[in-house]
Parts: C-alpha cells; structure tokens; sequence
C-alpha cells in the first residue's frame, strides 16, 4: 500500500472529548471517525487491525469445534417476552416496531435467537454438543457512551454458544472456551487475566471475564500473587473475609446523643472521637420490590452488584432525600437500623460483628451509641454485601490481595438452562426422555480488544502495536521524495518485502521527513525502515524498532531476511 493513497488523515491536537489514550490515539492516527455518541466509522487502518483480530478468534474458535454462522440484528419482541428480559434490560435496549406494529430490538445479545433457532432444530441427544458463533455488530443503548470504542452503542462481538446434554458436558465446553480464550489474547499480545466475576443480565452460575491489565481500566481487579494460589476476581463478584469481633467488649445500654449537623461518617467520628469503623452506615435503596436498608461498617463501601444479587431485584436507585425523609422522618444522614420500619434490611456479614456501634437515630441531629446487632435490631437479610480492596486477605490463602485497574474485553458463562427452560429448547435423551438443553454463551469485545491494546502499548508519540495485530507490519520512508535514487531504492525495497509477505506501506506522501516520521510514531507501525541520500548510494537500509527504538542496518540485498528476522522478536 501506498501512503498517497491510504486514507489515514492523521492529526497533531488531541481531541477535546476524548478522554482516554485509546480514543485519542484511534482519532489522531486516523482509525476512527465518531458518527455519533457511541457510534463510529472505522477507516482502513482499524478495519486491517479489526480483520486480524477477528481471524485469530475465527482460528482459535474453529479449532475448540465451533461452526460459524450469522444471526438476524433485529429480534423480534416475543422472544425476548419469553425469556422475561425485555424489561430486565430496561432502556438499554433498542426497540422498534414495523410497519404492521410489531415490536423488534436491535440485538445486544443473541441468546433468544440462538436458543430458538435449537429449538427447531436439536430433538435428540445424538445432535448434542454444538458449539455456534458469529461475529456481529451488537447495539446497546448506553446511557451515557463514553471512551471511544470502550462503551459505545454500536459495536463488534464475537459471541459463540454452547449447547450440552448435561452439566459434564457444560464443564467441558466451558474449559475449551476458556482455552481459547487465553490462545486468542495471548496471540493478540496482550497482557490480560482472567477473574471471576458476575454474570449481571445473561444470568446463569459461573463465569469469568478476561481482563486486560491497563491503568484506564475502568473495573478494578483483585488476585493473589502466592504462587500456587490462583485465586482473581473483579471487585464485583471478590469475597471478603470478614474479621473477628470485638470478643472483648462488653455490651453496653443502648442510648443516643445529640450530633447537631453531623451526618457524614467523618463528620459523625471526628464529632464523637471514634473511629469511622465503629460506625454502622445505612445506605437506602429503592427498588422494583420497595426500599431496601444496607448496613456496612463505616469505612466500606456497598458492593451494588452483590446487594443487588441478594436482594433478587433488577434496579437498585439510590433513594432521593424525600423518600428518606418520608421513610426515616429525618434527612439525609441520620438514617439507622435501630427501629426502621418499611425497608428490607440487609446487614453486611462485619456488622453482625460489630460491638457497641453508632448509626442514625432516624430523628434529625441524632445518633445511637452502644447500637448491637441482634439485640437492637435483626437485619432481614446477613450477606456479603461490601466491595472488597486490595490488601485484604485472600480467600483462598490468606495472603494480601493485590489491586490493579482491567479493562474486560471477553466473558463466559454458565447459563444451565435458563433459555432453554424458557424457550422450550428439549431434546430426548438414551432413555427417550425429554431435557432441557444446557448452555454456555462466550463473547469477545473485538472493536473493544482494539482499543484495550492501544490502552496497553502505547507512548507519547503515538500507538505500538502487537506485531500479531498491527494494521502494517512496516513503514518504508525516503528521507526525500524528490530524490530519485532514495525513491528507486524505497521501491526495490517495497517490491522485495511484499513479495516475501511482509505487510508494508511505502510513505511516498510529498512531505518533510519529519511528517513522515511523526505519523509512522503515531499509527504505531512495528517497523520503520528509512532510506536517506548515503544509503541509497551504498545500498543499505535504516531499520528502527517502534516498541524498543533500538536502530539497526541491513543491506539491500537481505532486506527481507533481516527484517524478518526482527518481526520474529516482537
């Protein structure tokens, strides 16, 4: 390929609304183009680095046994009905309707196609086990997108389903896909882990989501580094071990004080000279089944997702100063366990630890002291209900967690038969009896694994590419085009290293050198090869390493070997 005929417009100024490096770097080298929020064109250069990363997915997914097929984007309503989560996914789904007023939506997700499609077609145990995939464009309505390609509304998954006779059979496509998994973004030279975590709308049991190691991660990853302990979880779904109680305290009166303005657990602390630990915080939610209480120790935070798990609910919505008020008969603030009434109560496993605690009295300018769960108050409900942090034990050894930012680009799950059940997708078993089918669903965020791996290999100047999924494997530039020789020889060099099946680009741009050596940075080429006026007289080339900047030569006559050579480092 030519330069002066690639389409990559590149820019020096970094775009005002681009928050992260991923997004900045796709807009200034020429990858991307918004369309709309969360909706992007993509140009030539992320449409080559798109394609392999599809190919090493399509590789990796037909060696584990997965066919290829396409599904329709639009699904009809009804399926979704079926299943019940034409509600749960609420406005994140696009909806529509036809001509005739039937309702369809844009496909987030295709577990309803799939699972129907199998209904018609799988009666018998000998059909059993198929693993189908596609690669698509997937549509969510994201409430606020943001960060490029990392939460768009538009945007490109692979996602393939396992059907099984049992849950054996499950654990075994589940370790294949786990498998490949790893292969895919090892192959893509990324640097990732995978952790458990929750299984949010898709339901289902198990699952882990893979996570590629990046400080603009927006979830956060905790995993033991004990060699031999392989224990990794995303704070979502991470267990905490609870300490012990205080053994030693003595219970005291129940009675409450005046704390006149005090209502955070700072303020409310430093007022009575305790720690924030000592204080039990309520935090009130509403939900689709009423308002629920969650009590945590004051230097905790909620883990949302495990209190929404806990409670069964779909929405969780911080209540709003007038529904606490009308719920506690005081502000913000001074909410509290003791006598609340009207709330389901959900006490973190520490606070039935806790020993002569402090929480909101429920009366404006008041607290409790001496508060003691089981005796001033029963929780509905005891669970693991607080985010987990790095350096607390591990749960599986005990040894200090360590904390690190991720970005998910791929999740499996376990779903058992929860759409089959549904949707009525059986087959007969040995014995003629009827079953419900049993399903995994695997899906990979491919436009997503673009933009984490520029999160992950980057500089100041620009991308680094993964030689494995680089849009070029090599920039030719003639320090001058308007020298004949330098040109001749970028020629016989370009000619020799496409024959050899060396991707390249020859920047034949009338522009300074300087230009062109500036945009081979920021596109992120793996490697430079630079033919000033000496070299094309001595018949030699300049080769430089983007991710190293170590600088090496090669004669003209073993380009292709040496270079070559180089590639097989990366």
């Amino acid at each position: 390929m030519k330069a002066s005929e690639l389409l990559a417009p590149t820019s020096r100024s970094v775009p005002a609304d681009a928050e992260v490096v991923s997004h900045q770097l796709l807009l200034r080298a020429g990858f991307i183009r918004r369309a709309a929020a969360g909706v992007y064109t993509y140009l030539p250069l992320a449409v080559r680095v798109l394609k392999k990363i599809m190919q090493i997915i399509r590789e990796e997914m037909d060696r584990a046994g997965g066919q290829e097929l396409l599904m329709p984007i639009i699904q009809p309503a009804e399926l979704w009905l079926e299943t019940g989560r034409w509600e749960v996914y609420g406005p994140e789904l696009f909806r529509l309707k036809d001509r005739h007023n039937r309702e369809f939506a844009l496909g987030p997700t295709h577990e309803e196609i799939i699972t129907a499609l199998i209904r018609g077609e799988v009666n018998s145990y000998r059909q059993l086990p198929l693993l189908l995939y596609q690669i698509q464009n997937k549509y969510r309505d994201e409430r606020r997108p943001r960060f490029g390609l990392m939460r768009g509304r538009e945007f490109i998954m692979k996602d393939l389903y396992s059907f099984d006779r049992d849950e054996e059979g499950l654990d075994t496509s589940y370790k294949k896909m786990y498998e490949a998994y790893t292969r895919i973004f090892q192959r893509c030279g990324l640097r990732f882990r995978p952790v458990e975590a929750d299984s949010g709308a898709i339901g289902g049991s198990d699952t882990h989501e893979f996570m590629v190691l990046a400080d603009s991660g927006e979830a956060t990853v905790l995993f033991c580094e004990r060699e031999g302990c392989d224990y990794a979880s995303n704070v979502e779904k991470a267990v905490q071990v609870s300490a012990a109680g205080s053994a030693d305290e003595v219970p005291a009166q129940l009675s409450w004080k005046d704390t006149p303005g005090f209502r955070s657990v700072e303020e409310v602390s430093g007022f009575l000279g305790i720690r924030p630990e000592k204080i039990i915080k309520t935090v009130l939610y509403t939900t689709e089944k009423g308002i629920a209480a969650a009590l945590i120790k004051g230097d905790r935070e909620v883990n949302e997702i495990k209190l929404l798990n806990t409670l069964g609910c779909v929405r969780l919505d911080l209540a709003g100063a007038d529904e606490i008020r009308t719920l506690t008969g005081a502000p913000v603030g001074y909410a509290g366990p003791v006598g609340l009434k009207g709330a389901r109560m959900v006490a973190d496993l520490e606070v039935m630890k806790m020993v002569n605690a402090v929480c909101g009295a429920n009366r404006n300018g008041a607290h409790y002291i001496n508060v003691n769960p089981g005796r001033d108050f029963k929780p509905d409900v005891i669970a693991d209900i607080r985010l987990v942090k790095g350096g607390e034990p591990c749960p599986k050894c005990g040894r200090p967690l360590k904390g690190t930012k991720g970005i998910e680009v791929g999740q499996i799950f376990k779903l058992g038969d929860k759409y089959s059940r549904a949707l009525g997708a059986t087959f007969l078993d040995e014995n003629g009896q009827s079953k419900a089918i049993v399903m995994g669903c695997y899906g990979i965020g491919v436009t997503r694994t673009m933009a984490a791996a520029i999160e992950q290999n980057h500089d100041r100047d620009g991308i680094i590419w993964p030689k494995s999924i680089a849009p070029f494997h090599a920039v030719i530039i003639p320090v001058s085009h308007k020298d004949g020789a330098q040109m001749a020889v970028a020629g016989e060099v370009y000619r020799r290293l496409t024959l050899s099946g060396v991707e390249t680009v020859l920047d034949d741009r009338q522009e300074r050198a300087g230009v062109k050596f500036k945009d081979a940075d920021l596109i992120g080429y793996p490697l430079r090869i630079t033919i000033g006026e000496r070299a094309a007289a001595e018949k030699y080339v300049e080769l430089r390493v983007r991710r190293t900047g170590g600088v090496s030569v090669a004669p003209l006559e073993r380009v292709e070997e040496v270079v070559w050579e180089l590639l097989e480092d990366l």
